[in-house]
């Protein structure tokens, strides 16, 4: 392959390998929002794709799909075990997310994660052109910045970190501290979900490396604490850019007399209740299931709803299994779920309706057509892409949205009802306040919902991050020249 103009690097390939209808396995574009978010960019430019096809011991050559050029990433089982079911996800993920779920801090993870971050860097140094722009996507990668600019300093770099950054009292805790600072500042833009991140990590380089920081822009020193790091110094942007979703998918699916169809078959199938709460999540000690469940349970235990008049149903889809906080997640949720139906249920009415599994594009609109009342509690989140989506599909501006302003998405979506999912009782009035919403403040509130997720949809997201970098590499070429 040529080389790229623009090269991205995430974890993962944009695609998944499945069996098709022949039996062969081919490669489908895979339906996560980053992919939805790069895909039109990458088709617009001479652009690749470096990742991890998602199997393990999968040695795949590069190939193209989609218009774009894919180069895969080969983990081997134990990396897969180590650098991202380990360091990945139990000691970055619980720490970042307010350590909800104690990390793990373990040095042949940590080894794992330095050995797999220099193999994607080696990868997209040797795809891209000279002076061309490598973007980096978020934290199992935070090395890949400082390793790409040692390896090519003509290149403009960009990260963006999608899940939050903690406070410098809980990012102290981390043994690697200093290493993974140093990684992300090889970037020339860093971006974060909330500006209260971008704080968060400007405050963690201020105590623990002590550059200089105007504003937010950090000067970061010729060689930025390494050894083979033989970049020239430089300056590193630092700012919030906050993420969204293409909505035209879901403008269109809402408009379909099928999906229209498919939400009222939905209610029917539920008993017809008055109200039909939702919830929608991976299945994660970060989402607040829990406390959701929680809250609906007492609600119907004191009364004031009954199972006859609200439903809820939570969409749980499956997510890292392997790891033993998923798996004891999974049984405690199932538990409680379990107990409130033996509660409450009748013969006509069951007051959960749990579903551990994932959906289609098409019956997640119709799921979010059919649902009065849309509840986003989670415990800690970097946006919550799944708020956005339920906006953009409510055209009949009906439909309430109650978020926990621990999710990014608060900071945009403030006529959503803000709540703290920690307080269950503030929780339950929350829920009761959706329930009881009259249908005149439930469309001023939604149509302000929707003028802020259609104004400021993924290409805005993408194109603002893009004129950033593009404002660094002019400042570089400025600079050399």
């Amino acid at each position: 392959m040529t080389a790229a103009e623009f090269v991205v690097v995430a974890n993962r390939l944009p695609v998944d390998r499945i069996a098709g209808p022949d039996g062969e396995e081919v490669w489908r574009t895979s339906p996560g929002g980053l992919v939805a978010a790069l895909e039109p960019v990458m088709q617009g430019v001479d652009g690749a794709w470096v990742g991890w096809p998602g199997q393990a011991d999968l040695d795949v050559k590069p190939f193209t799909s989609g218009g774009i050029r894919l180069i895969p990433i080969a983990l081997s089982e134990q990396e897969v075990a180590e650098y991202y079911e380990g360091f990945s996800n139990d000691t970055i993920w619980p720490l970042y997310h307010d350590v909800i779920a104690p990390p793990q801090y373990h040095r042949e993870w940590w080894d794992a994660y330095v050995a797999v971050n220099r193999r994607f860097a080696d990868a997209a140094a040797a795809a891209v052109a000279e002076g061309g722009t490598v973007w980096v996507h978020d934290y199992q990668l935070q090395l890949v910045p400082q390793m790409v600019r040692a390896l090519r300093p003509d290149v403009t770099i960009g990260y963006f970190h999608h899940i939050p950054f903690p406070t410098h009292g809980l990012y102290a805790q981390l043994p690697w501290r200093g290493q993974v600072l140093r990684g992300l500042l090889g970037a020339d833009v860093i971006g974060f979900q909330r500006a209260t991140d971008a704080t968060n990590f400007l405050n963690a380089v201020r105590r623990r490396l002590k550059y200089e920081i105007k504003s937010s822009t950090v000067t970061v020193p010729s060689g930025n604490g390494e050894i083979d790091d033989r970049g020239d110094s430089h300056r590193a942007l630092v700012k919030a850019f906050p993420i969204s979703i293409d909505t035209v998918p879901y403008l269109e699916l809402a408009a379909r007399p099928d999906i229209q169809a498919r939400a009222a078959e939905i209610r029917a199938n539920l008993g017809n209740p008055k109200h039909v709460l939702l919830g929608v999540d991976r299945l994660d000690y970060t989402k607040g299931i829990g406390h959701r469940v929680k809250a609906y349970g007492e609600l119907l235990a004191s009364g004031d709803v009954s199972v006859e008049d609200v439903t809820l149903v939570q969409v749980a889809s499956p997510s890292r299994e392997r790891v033993d906080a998923y798996a004891n997640l999974r049984d405690e949720i199932e538990l409680a779920v379990g107990r409130i139906n033996g509660d409450h249920d009748t013969m006509g009415h069951t007051a959960i309706r749990y579903l551990h599994q994932g959906f289609p594009r098409e019956e997640m609109a119709a799921l979010y057509l059919a649902a009065d009342v849309m509840l986003v509690t989670a415990l800690r989140d970097g946006m919550n892409l799944v708020a956005k989506e339920y906006v953009a599909t409510r055209i009949d501006n009906r439909g309430v949205l109650v978020l926990s302003e621990f999710a990014g998405a608060a900071d945009e979506l403030g006529t959503a009802i803000l709540v703290n999912p920690h307080d269950i009782e503030g929780l339950k009035e929350a829920i009761m306040r959706a329930v009881e919403m009259p249908p005149r403040e439930q469309a001023r509130r939604m149509r302000s919902l929707r003028r802020r997720v259609l104004d400021n949809d993924v290409t805005a997201w993408s194109s603002s991050f893009l004129t950033a970098l593009a404002t660094a590499r002019d400042a570089r070429s400025g600079a050399r020249g």
